[in-house]
């Protein structure tokens, strides 16, 4: 909200991806009329603890891993592996995650404590209670992996959300990376800019 404020946006559209699809999706719950609209980038619509009852079992399986210390050509070279098909702004948006250091090494700009508060808000967070009573426009922007373990209860979750979501629309991404919008710019850039032109938004 600072930010938009701060810039002076006129009721924009607003962008989350991950666990920054629950933060839009709050705030256009909480603040309907700081903007136009949100999309939520593969997030925004799963709730954990249907997945993970207990919190102790969430943050092991979603505990992120070790990577402070890995040289930075190296962990650019094992991304530009694991992501073939990224472009290369891909890759470097995914670089901008982590501060690079003075010895030729990275860490993560998000530490593991702070990780773990989101982890435990996104765990404590329940998008289902609060769909009915959005005003503004809702896009969901889910991804389908070729072998992801949540890709049934996504397709479950998301027509759950255009069922209860006042005015939803959903555009699939299949298949697709969870940080789609590194793997797809251009595509996801159109798919929000004709949502805006076409007056979804």
């Amino acid at each position: 909200m600072r930010e938009i404020q701060k810039h002076n946006f006129v009721a924009p559209v607003v962008c989350g991806q991950s666990w920054g699809g629950n933060v839009v999706l709050e705030l256009a719950h909480t603040q309907p009329e700081l903007v136009s609209g949100v999309v939520c980038v593969d997030g925004g619509f799963l709730e954990l603890q249907n997945h993970f009852p207990n919190w102790d079992d969430c943050a092991q399986a979603l505990r992120p891993p070790a990577i402070a210390g890995t040289r930075i050509d190296d962990f650019r070279k094992y991304l530009q592996r694991s992501h073939h098909d990224w472009p290369e702004t891909g890759i470097n948006g995914a670089l901008a995650c982590m501060e690079h250091l003075p010895d030729g090494t990275l860490r993560p700009w998000l530490n593991l404590e702070r990780h773990m508060m989101i982890l435990r808000g996104l765990w404590e967070h329940h998008p289902t209670r609060i769909y009915s009573q959005i005003s503004v426009p809702v896009m969901f922007v889910p991804a389908e992996g070729t072998n992801s373990v949540f890709n049934d209860s996504k397709r479950s979750a998301i027509e759950l959300a255009e069922q209860l979501v006042p005015k939803v629309r959903v555009e699939w991404f299949s298949p697709a990376d969870h940080d789609l919008h590194a793997q797809h710019p251009e595509r996801f850039a159109q798919v929000v800019h004709a949502a805006i032109a076409d007056g979804f938004f």
